[in-house]
């Protein structure tokens, strides 16, 4: 279990631990949330708590790191990794998706997650991770993996429509430990 300082001093203490099945509500709720008035996600339909926890048993059966980050004893956020697509030569790259409670914005709390699932991924040996970003209006999320090490690898307009209006969505990405510098093993962590 990580414990971290806040970027607030009136916040209690961050820690950032492996989610569990009983997360999974919270999880959902937090997700919901970007589903109905966000565009960080092209679902529509928030899903439930069940299919939430279906999700995560899902990811951490193949390897992939759950994680939430609690301020108070409250979920305050979320992180995850899944791979990035299905086929073999991708299997050394994974998408990260964080998603904070509106409660929690601006409080390090998407950083801290971040940094952490970054970490795990590299100790997996994975070696690339890629950010989709719904819609290039959503200048937190670019900001935020920015300042993590992402570039900008790609911009396509018009892929997606929520909202009323068509989105261009954005993809990020960052070299995990040697990155592509190096041969991989000949296996990474997760099994997916």
């Amino acid at each position: 279990m990580a414990t971290c300082s806040s970027a607030i001093g009136t916040d209690p203490p961050r820690v950032i631990r492996d989610a569990v099945a009983g997360d999974a509500s919270a999880i959902a709720a937090i997700y919901s949330h970007e589903v109905l008035h966000g565009t960080a996600t092209y679902e529509v339909e928030p899903p439930c708590a069940e299919a939430m926890a279906r999700r995560m048993s899902e990811g951490l059966a193949a390897g992939y790191p759950w994680r939430v980050a609690l301020v108070g004893g409250d979920i305050a956020g979320y992180a995850c990794a899944s791979p990035y697509r299905t086929r073999p030569g991708y299997r050394w790259t994974v998408e990260d998706s964080i998603y904070v409670s509106p409660r929690f914005h601006r409080r390090g709390i998407g950083a801290a997650l971040l940094a952490d699932l970054i970490e795990r991924c590299e100790r997996l040996g994975l070696r690339q991770m890629v950010e989709v970003i719904g819609d290039e209006s959503n200048l937190a999320s670019i900001a935020l993996h920015e300042r993590a090490g992402f570039r900008l690898a790609g911009r396509f307009p018009g892929i997606g429509r929520k909202h009323g209006r068509w989105l261009t969505g954005v993809q990020m990405l960052r070299a995990l430990g040697d990155g592509d510098s190096t041969p991989p093993f000949a296996e990474p962590g997760p099994t997916a």
